[in-house]
C-alpha cells in the first residue's frame, strides 16, 4: 500500500482510527512554518521541545501539527498543502505508538537476534518495527537504529504485518545513555588502537569489504546526509575500531566519501570524533 496516490484519503483514513497526521512535502519532510511562526514568531516549540502556546491552522511545527480532527485536514490551509504532499506522516506517540526505525540490513539483522516480533513495515531500505508504548524519541541509539515515538514524526508506509506487541525493555534501554567518557584528545582522524582487542577479520577481505559498504551507503545517501555519515562512521569504528586494522588511508576514504556528498572536513573530522567518543575509543 502507498501514500503517494492519495494522501489526504490516507490522512482521512488514519485519523478516523486516532493516528495523528501531517503531510510531507518533496523530501519527504514536513512543511515549513507559515509567515506568522515563521523564526518561533508564534511563540510555540521553543527549540523544538514542546508544542507551546501556538494555535496556527496551517500544518506548521512538523509533530505537533498532526491531528485526527477531519475538519482540519480538509481545512483550506491543510488542503492546499495535501495537493502538493508527496507522502503522509504520523506522530507515533500520538497514536500510543513507539517506532523502531531500521535503516540496512544489518540494524534488521540485530533487531530479528534482540528484539521481540512485533508488526513491521517495509522502508525503502530497511524496516518500521511497531510497538504498543510510548518513549522519548532518539536517533542513532545504535548504528541504523532511531526511536520514533514522543516529539517525532514517521512516514506512513502502509499497515504493515504481524501483530502489534508492547513496547519492551530492550528497547527503552537503548535511550538510556552510558556514563559520559572523557572526550579524547585532538589528533586528527587517527584510529589509534588500544590494541587490546581481539581482531575479528580474519582476513584484510573482510576489511576491505567492510570499508566498501560504508563508503557506497554515504555515496548513495540522498537525504539526511550529516546523520548518515555519523551512522556510518559509528558502525565502522564499533567493527572494525578497536584491534588496529583499520588504516589511515581507509579512514581517509570514508572521509572522501563524505566530502563527495558535500560534507566539509570539518564536518568529517567532528562526525568521526563524536563517534570515537561514543563508542569510549
Amino acid at each position: 500500500m502507498t501514500t503517494l496516490l492519495s494522501p489526504l484519503h490516507t490522512a482521512l483514513s488514519l485519523g478516523a482510527s486516532g493516528v495523528p497526521v501531517l503531510p510531507l512535502r518533496r523530501g519527504k519532510v514536513p512543511f515549513g512554518n507559515c509567515p506568522t511562526c515563521a523564526d518561533n514568531a508564534c511563540g510555540g516549540r521553543p527549540s523544538m521541545k514542546a508544542p507551546g502556546p501556538c494555535r496556527c491552522p496551517a500544518p506548521c511545527h512538523a509533530w505537533a501539527a498532526a491531528t485526527t480532527d477531519p475538519a482540519v485536514l480538509i481545512s483550506p490551509p491543510w488542503a492546499s498543502a495535501w495537493r502538493r504532499a508527496v507522502a503522509v506522516a504520523y506522530h507515533p506517540g500520538g497514536a500510543g505508538l513507539t517506532v523502531v526505525d531500521l535503516d540496512d540490513a544489518y540494524a534488521i539483522t540485530w533487531a530479528r537476534a534482540a528484539l521481540p516480533a512485533t508488526r513491521t513495515v517495509k522502508t525503502t531500505r530497511g524496516e518500521h518495527w511497531i510497538y504498543r508504548g510510548t518513549m522519548t524519541s532518539h536517533n542513532a541509539v545504535r548504528p541504523g537504529v532511531d526511536i520514533k515515538s514522543t516529539m517525532a514524526y514517521a512516514r506512513y508506509l502502509g499497515p504493515g504485518t504481524g501483530t502489534l506487541t508492547a513496547l519492551p525493555d530492550t528497547v527503552r534501554a537503548l535511550a538510556v545513555k552510558e556514563p559520559s567518557q572523557a572526550r579524547p584528545a585532538p589528533h586528527g582522524y587517527t584510529v589509534a588502537p588500544t590494541g587490546e582487542a581481539e581482531c575479528p577479520h580474519r582476513t584484510p577481505a573482510y576489511l576491505e569489504r567492510g570499508v566498501a559498504m560504508a563508503e557506497q551507503r554515504i555515496t548513495e545517501a540522498r537525504s539526511a546526509v550529516h546523520a548518515t555519515v555519523y551512522r556510518t562512521f559509528l558502525a565502522v569504528l564499533s567493527t572494525h575500531g578497536r584491534c588496529g586494522c583499520l588504516t589511515d588511508l581507509q579512514v581517509a576514504r570514508l572521509f572522501a566519501a563524505a566530502q563527495g556528498k558535500g560534507e566539509t572536513l570539518r564536518h568529517c573530522t567532528d562526525a568521526w570524533t563524536n563517534a570515537r567518543t561514543r563508542l569510549g575509543l
